[in-house]
């Protein structure tokens, strides 16, 4: 898939690539869902389904911090407030704890609500102000909404359908 950008296309690849990820979600045997069997975002470590959910919902979570923040014209720290970008292993154990206590229904609903929440707050949004100028470094609003959400979700998505074919 090509690289957002603009609007349309940003909404376009983060529907794509959701809607097809949530379908292989809902396929991950509930009782499986806890299981530390997929490679780890750190070197070295594993993860559970559940614990990719967790990542994926926590970087939602916080893209919908930055762009409240920047809406109340508050200075946005990125990644996240304590992390740097070369600590971004760290950041996914911290998402994967924030969420722990989560069932796996629930993990799903919570992320399925982010996103429709990254929707609507795209769509009231101008294509100028998504993409018309530099938002972060060289990086637009609309690229560093997308490194984030539709990118990775199609990562996840081939990590969750390689464990698919594992387990069966």
């Amino acid at each position: 898939m090509a690289v957002p950008a603009s609007k349309t296309e940003l909404l376009d690849a983060i529907s794509k690539t959701f809607g097809e990820l949530i379908c292989d979600l809902e396929r991950v045997p509930p009782e499986l869902a806890r299981t530390a069997s997929l490679e780890g975002h750190a070197a070295g470590t594993m993860m559970s389904p559940a614990d990719l959910v967790a990542y994926l919902l926590g970087w939602n979570e916080l893209v919908l911090r930055w762009l409240d923040r920047d809406d109340r014209g508050e200075v946005v720290e990125f990644p996240e407030v304590g992390f740097n970008w070369n600590q971004l292993g760290l950041l996914a154990q911290k998402f994967y704890e924030d969420y722990r206590n989560l069932a796996w229904q629930e993990l799903l609903a919570r992320l399925t609500a982010a996103n429709l929440k990254l929707v609507d707050t795209i769509s009231v949004r101008s294509n100028e102000e998504l993409y018309g100028s530099p938002w972060y470094g060289k990086w637009t609003k609309g690229r560093m909404i997308q490194f984030n959400t539709s990118s990775p979700y199609a990562n996840a998505r081939s990590r969750i359908r390689k464990w698919l074919k594992a387990i069966r």
